[in-house]
Parts: C-alpha cells; structure tokens; sequence
C-alpha cells in the first residue's frame, strides 16, 4: 500500500500568498507631490477669495439696513471700492441734456433701459445717478421719454462700482443709448469730469417719475468659490490616493531571493 503520510503535503511546501508592500518610486512621487501643491494652493486661492466675498456680503447686508449719510467727498485717489452699498443722500441739479439710456436691462421678462443721469452735486462735482429702469416701445426708432426732475433735489440711493466689461468696439457711444455704464468712458466722451461710483436711487422724487428701482442684491458668488475649493481639494486628495495605490506593488519570497 503507498505510504499516505509520504504523499501528503507537509506545511512547510504550502504556497505563501504574494503581499502587497508600499515601495514608492522617485519620478512618480515627485509628480505627485508637484500635483498635490499645485491643487491645494488652488483649493487654498478659492478660499481665500471666497471668504472676501463673504466678508464683502457680510458688509451689504449691515449696510442696506443703515440709515443714508451725505454723499462722502474723498477726492483724487480716494477709496471709493470701500464705500460700495453705502447708503447716502446727494444733493444738487440734474443735468437732462446728458442723460443716457443703459441697453438691454431687464426687468419681470420685459426689456428695457437704465435711465442714468448726470446729478451736479452742490458741493462741486458730478455723479451719475442710475435714476431706474424704463420699459423700451414697440420700436427703438422711438426711446422712452423720463425727464429728471427739475431744480435743486435730494435723491436717496446706495453707492455702487461698475464692474468692468468688455465690448468689441471700444469706441464711445454716439448718442444717449449705451450698451454699459462706465464713469471713465461717459467722462471721455461729454467731457464732463464724474466720480468713479454710480448713485443707485432707491427712494422715488416726488412727484413718483414712474420708473421701476428694484435693484436685485449682487451676486457675490460666494458659493461658486466654494465650489472650485472643494474640487481643488478633492483632486488633491484623489493625485495622493492614486500615488498611494500605484505604490503599492505584489512582492512574493521569491522576490527576495
């Protein structure tokens, strides 16, 4: 009879399974850590820019609130970006014959104009005044008629900055219509030196002109850097896993041998 106990297998002749053993290589950890630095100073410019925008609604919300003060003087050089929202009262006289009609504004799905209108402040100086919004006619042969208000007045508004735009022509606007609204371009093209802000009226004359003020609140895109933070920081976190993963190689004893 065959000897079982010599055909059995002993169990030092068992196969050993392969291990997997984190051995990193030196190009694909120099790239990792290169992906790694580069995402998270990304993550880290997103939050950055999210947290000033935060702080920039932060300070709307405790200034739309406030009661409105005297148009701030700060002159050349002033930081006027610091007074944005600001609540104020400028007083002065319209000048009509400057007045223009911002294109394409919006509002409850009908298209219209901005009406903005030179206001001579009576401490010198000008401002332009975003006095509302006007429905356009049935034709643009035809521009809608609002006449400012007449004599000294005291228009009550929040300050703004005109974000900067961009337009294929850059030559000035011929005419009162206007596809944007920039201090400096409206000075270069009447000759008429304005501040570097707009008067945002919210409160109407009196007699009511009739014009629409519902200024919307601005879109800080707080959560828009958000959003580019966290995928910043989740591609950091995937090139580590990866590097890790990729690292980790099967190793036998033979290997060794």
């Amino acid at each position: 009879m065959p000897n079982r106990l010599n055909s059995a297998a002993m169990p030092g002749d068992a196969a050993v399974p392969p291990v997997r053993r984190f051995r990193p290589r030196l190009l694909p950890t120099l790239a990792a850590l290169v992906a790694i630095a580069v995402f998270v100073i990304a993550g880290n410019w997103q939050r950055e820019r999210m947290q000033a925008k935060e702080a920039l609604r932060a300070r709307y919300d405790a200034l739309v609130q406030a009661a409105p003060e005297p148009l701030p003087t700060l002159g050349a050089g002033g930081d006027w970006a610091a007074q944005r929202f600001r609540p104020v009262i400028a007083r002065g006289e319209y000048d009509a014959g400057r007045q223009i009609l911002v294109d394409n504004r919006i509002h409850a799905g009908r298209a219209g104009y901005h009406v903005v209108t030179p206001l001579k402040l009576a401490d010198a100086g000008v401002v332009l005044v975003n006095r509302g919004w006007i429905a356009a006619g049935p034709s643009r042969a035809r521009l809608p008629d609002a006449p400012p208000p007449s004599g000294t007045v005291a228009v009550h508004g929040r300050l703004d900055v005109p974000e900067a735009y961009l337009e294929l022509k850059a030559e000035a606007p011929a005419g009162p219509v206007w596809q944007n609204l920039d201090p400096t371009r409206f000075a270069a093209a009447t000759g008429v030196t304005v501040l570097p802000v707009v008067v945002l009226q919210t409160a109407p004359p009196v007699p009511d002109d009739g014009l629409v003020r519902d200024w919307p609140m601005p879109d800080f895109g707080v959560e828009k850097h958000r959003v580019y933070m966290l995928q910043w920081y989740a591609f950091a976190a995937l090139a580590l896993s990866l590097w890790v993963l990729l690292n980790r190689r099967r190793e036998t004893p033979d290997d060794h041998a």
